[in-house]
């Protein structure tokens, strides 16, 4: 990666893009057009802990639709819990309404085992079925007739027409050797969470060894990083903001995650991230609470600034 392109700082979709008049929404998102932020983050869950959920196609094509120029990235989507066939339709219809705007992160999930039930799906074959629906769902984006007969999935001369002109980016999350490996063999990229400065340079490292062993050379890599951060005007402010939220969704003690979740000021943040972009980072997005999506916005502007500056 060129030491001195640029670094590029993107936001978790705020709150009000999703709520309230219509108005309101797209005001929501020119403000972080404004703000200098290079794209939007949204998450996917079906059934969450105490069935909290958000569905990332469904999030991205509307914030796509909101605005005419924002990238949106899928960071994960649980296709484990999906067929890749319809995922493949969706991703097909949204690259064509957003073209070039679309990179679709896929990550394993399975933090809470109910939810991968329920979906009717084992915990322990998410790993082979994520897999197994990437080759297809690569396979299907091209327009090609595809048959095929896994261990997961069946289909017989199936194909998803029109193909889109522009197929959105794929990668992939998380932090085991196992989905380095995956984003190596099928991504376009990785992104990582929770995850030291270390330990992201020696990922990118073993994700271009898995690639090049399979054959695969010169990939226009994607990587990024997703970070929580808390904003306000002291560190303990900022700790308050983000470790409520990620408590209340995690249903976790906020303590084990808090060496990876700046807090503070813009200026605060943007230091902690500065050893990510020493090692290699170019793209990160930030997963940021605070006050009001109104100050979260304007504090992840200047961290944009800050890292570029």
């Amino acid at each position: 990666m060129d030491d001195h392109a640029t670094v590029r700082v993107g936001l978790r979709a705020p709150d009000r893009a999703f709520h309230g008049p219509l108005e309101q929404r797209r005001a929501a998102l020119d403000a972080v057009a404004g703000a200098g932020l290079d794209h939007l983050v949204v998450h996917d869950h079906v059934s969450f802990r105490v069935g909290t959920g958000f569905d990332g196609l469904l999030r991205a094509t509307a914030l796509a639709m909101l605005h005419p120029t924002l990238p949106v990235r899928i960071g994960v989507y649980l296709l484990a819990l999906r067929h890749p066939m319809p995922v493949a339709r969706q991703l097909a219809e949204l690259s064509a309404m957003a073209p070039g705007r679309i990179v679709f992160g896929v990550g394993i999930g399975g933090e809470d085992r109910r939810e991968v039930e329920n979906c009717g799906v084992d915990p322990a074959t998410r790993g082979a079925r994520t897999d197994e629906a990437l080759g297809v769902v690569r396979r299907l984006l091209t327009g090609e007739a595809v048959t095929h007969e896994g261990r997961h999935f069946r289909l017989d001369g199936a194909s998803i027409r029109p193909a889109p002109d522009m197929p959105p980016p794929i990668v992939v999350g998380g932090r085991s050797n196992a989905a380095l490996r995956r984003a190596g063999r099928l991504g376009d990229g990785w992104v990582g969470l929770w995850t030291s400065p270390r330990r992201y340079a020696e990922a990118v490292e073993l994700i271009a060894e898995e690639a090049a062993a399979g054959g695969r050379r010169n990939v226009a890599w994607d990587h990024a990083m997703q970070v929580w951060c808390g904003f306000g005007e002291t560190p303990e402010a900022g700790r308050k903001h983000v470790a409520s939220a990620m408590e209340a969704l995690y249903r976790l003690p906020f303590e084990p995650f808090e060496r990876y979740t700046p807090c503070g000021t813009p200026e605060d943040v943007a230091a902690f991230l500065q050893p990510y972009v020493d090692a290699g980072c170019r793209r990160i997005s930030l997963l940021a609470e605070g006050s009001s999506d109104e100050e979260v916005t304007h504090a992840a502007g200047e961290v944009a600034r800050l890292l570029a500056a």
